[in-house]
């Protein structure tokens, strides 16, 4: 008796359970209804259809309304009949359809869970707690688990957010996807009402693990091609007794085999003085944690050789193909080559790395080179025009010195040329004052960047000197209106140079700008001839850049000053031009007496009156150079607040690479001579860079 009661009760909830889910899920409305009522409706045809029988035949018509009533009667006990069965069934549907969604959803094989906007944990399905091993994570915060998915991050407005994550040892992708709550069924359980929330975020989780390791063996099994260059392979010859120079060259060949050896590189010798290496890329991580030792493995090879022996090294990687890694590769030592050598350059795709370039660049004994770049400039200025000369911004004494050598040059083929020359500081007005009409002159010999835009057109040639690269320039809009243009410069090379000059002329081993240009005048003509306020402006500007004489010179150096000298130049009177007067000179010790030592040999100080000052870049630059001179320091960084940015002039003697140290800031250079710009910056955040590139140098 007990057990009917029991099963009776359980009918009974099953039937009630099922009449709930009746009225929750099914709503009798709509075109189900209308369907279900149709054959009623069309009793009401019938039924005009026996009326308008009568008018015709009244038999047919009462024969026509009693079809009509039985065709009514018959709908009728069909709809009530039929009516409970289809709602049955359609329970059934529905019920079957949400039990294998619902199961479906709980199988998926991809982690999958529902978190709201503030981070909690609404509901996960089997593979989630599989992958993760987090039981009972349900109500709990996801932040928990994963900090990476933080409350803000769900918050973002994004539709769909991916998301790596390394949790375990493992690498997760994490994709979010935001839906509203009218996306899911309002009745479902596992869904809760969140008060002044109308989304939550789907979370996916894809271990990406194995994926991760495939993409990196492929990576590291790319081949990399490199180009190694011996830098002063014939003045190291040059420089060892005959019998020795084989022993020379093999020792050589046998340090660069033996370093990429141990890299399972391959190697051939395809010059005298120059390999082509293929090695994987897994191994070029280990060569940058070795920082290339054979630059100073090579080094120390002496046969009794005056001179040592340095490499350039250019690699290319991250293209496409192997053909374009090759050019790559090309590029790479010509940029290592023009930045003066002894350093490799790496270059991934657009991305460039610079190791080494700690050695001065071996000055060439040849002057093979500025005899054929002197031919080279004849030609292009006989061929046009109009000839536009531009140094760098706030010119300086060898940039404008420069300026005047190759507007000589072009008075020389009879042809119209200009100077470019927005700003002229107090330094420089000297030097400017003497090219006016009065010393016969034209008056637009120097003109300004908007008078050079307006002249420019394709019959015009742009010069530009003491500098390479775009930006710097006084003009750079000129540049983008022409492609005739020309290079001299003796700064090393940075990867925004100016591309594909007609004639590019880069010696980094050059004292000063002025000092090229007169070597390329000496060979330009036999008729050329240097008037005096001109061979001073050029003796000038070798004048400045050496520190009268004092660093970066070279023979080359003293015959250029030598051939100046001949053509008028006086240095009574130069040095007359670069006088300073009291101000500037009390605002240079200014700086170098505020000047702080960082880790006992870099001298840091900031020019605190720059504001005051007509041309304070020029007074932090001579500042830099005075520091110098204390005992014991390498390098000197004074900091300039000017013109919306930070500028920083750093020198050095021979013991660090302070052009390095300025790319690291945007910035270039020399070896012992550079400088960079820092927008948007105040003092001292630009302080702390410098203190961190340097900490960054010394570990």
């Amino acid at each position: 008796m007990k057990e009917e009661i029991t099963r009776e009760k359980r009918r009974s909830r099953r039937e009630t359970k099922k009449e709930r889910m009746k009225k929750k899920i099914i709503m009798y409305y709509g075109r189900l209804r209308m369907y279900m009522l149709f054959p009623v409706y069309l009793t009401i045809l019938l039924a005009a259809a026996a009326v308008g029988m009568f008018f015709v035949d009244i038999r047919a018509g009462v024969v026509m309304a009693l079809i009509t009533g039985i065709y009514l009667l018959v709908a009728v006990l069909l709809y009530r009949g039929l009516k409970p069965r289809i709602l049955r069934e359609m329970v059934n549907i529905v019920t079957q359809y949400g039990t294998v969604q619902n199961k479906l959803l709980k199988e998926l094989l991809v982690p999958y869970a529902l978190v709201d906007n503030t981070g909690r944990v609404l509901w996960t399905n089997e593979a989630f707690v599989n992958m993760t091993g987090i039981e009972g994570s349900v109500n709990s915060f996801i932040d928990k688990y994963f900090p990476q998915i933080s409350r803000e991050r769900l918050k973002l407005s994004d539709d769909v957010k991916d998301l790596r994550i390394e949790w375990n040892s493992r690498v997760l992708r994490a994709t979010m996807k935001k839906i509203g709550f009218n996306s899911v069924l309002g009745e479902n359980a596992l869904i809760k009402e969140i008060e002044g929330e109308d989304t939550l975020t789907a979370l996916y989780l894809f271990d990406e693990t194995e994926l991760n390791i495939y993409r990196t063996a492929n990576e590291e099994q790319k081949l990399v091609v490199a180009q190694v260059y011996i830098d002063n392979y014939d003045e190291a010859l040059d420089s060892v007794e005959d019998v020795k120079r084989s022993m020379l060259t093999a020792l050589v060949d046998r340090r660069v085999t033996n370093y990429f050896a141990k890299v399972d590189a391959l190697i051939r010798k395809v010059e005298s003085d120059k390999y082509f290496v293929i090695f994987r890329n897994k191994y070029l991580k280990t060569l940058q944690e070795d920082k290339f030792s054979v630059l100073e493995d090579v080094k120390g090879v002496k046969v009794g050789n005056a001179m040592t022996v340095t490499l350039s090294i250019g690699i290319g990687l991250g293209a496409d193909s192997y053909l374009q890694n090759n050019e790559l590769s090309r590029a790479a030592i010509d940029l290592a080559l023009g930045r003066g050598g002894d350093q490799v350059v790496v270059r991934d795709g657009e991305k460039i790395s610079y190791f080494g370039g700690n050695s001065e660049h071996v000055e060439k004994s040849t002057r093979v080179k500025a005899r054929v770049k002197a031919l080279a400039l004849r030609s292009i200025l006989e061929s046009h025009e109009r000839v536009i000369i531009m140094g760098h911004k706030i010119s300086d004494a060898d940039a404008f010195g420069s300026a005047v050598g190759i507007f000589v040059a072009a008075r020389e083929v009879e042809k119209e040329a200009h100077i470019v020359l927005n700003t002229v500081t107090a330094s420089l007005s000297p030097l400017v004052e003497m090219f006016n009409p009065e010393n016969g002159y034209p008056a637009d010999m120097i003109i300004g960047s908007e008078q050079a835009i307006q002249i420019c057109d394709s019959d015009t040639v742009v010069v530009v000197v003491d500098t390479n690269i775009v930006s710097r320039t006084e003009c750079p809009e000129v540049l983008q209106k022409t492609r005739e243009l020309v290079v001299f410069d003796h700064h090393r090379q940075s990867s925004d140079v100016i591309r594909n000059p007609l004639l590019s002329y880069v010696e980094p081993f050059a004292s000063s700008a002025c000092e090229m240009v007169a070597e390329v005048l000496q060979y330009y003509s036999e008729r050329v001839r240097l008037e005096p306020e001109e061979a001073d402006a050029m003796y000038a500007g070798i004048v400045q850049d050496t520190q009268n004489f004092s660093a970066k010179t070279g023979v080359r150096t003293f015959e250029a000053a030598a051939y100046l000298k001949r053509s008028g130049a006086d240095s009574n009177r130069v040095r007359k031009l670069l006088r300073e007067n009291l101000e500037s000179y009390a605002a240079v010790a200014g700086i170098v007496k505020s000047a702080e030592i960082y880790r006992g040999k870099f001298a840091i100080s900031v020019n605190e009156e720059a504001q005051f000052q007509k041309d304070p870049t020029v007074l932090a630059a001579r500042a830099a150079n005075d520091l110098l001179d204390v005992k014991g320091m390498v390098a000197s960084f004074v900091l300039t607040p000017f013109g919306g940015k930070i500028h920083i002039s750093a020198r050095a003697i021979d013991e660090m690479n302070v052009q390095v140290l300025m790319e690291k800031l945007g910035g270039g250079g020399h070896l012992n001579i550079a400088g960079a710009q820092l927008a948007d910056t105040t003092i001292d955040e630009a302080l702390e860079m410098v203190h961190k590139v340097l900490d960054d140098a010394e570990e």
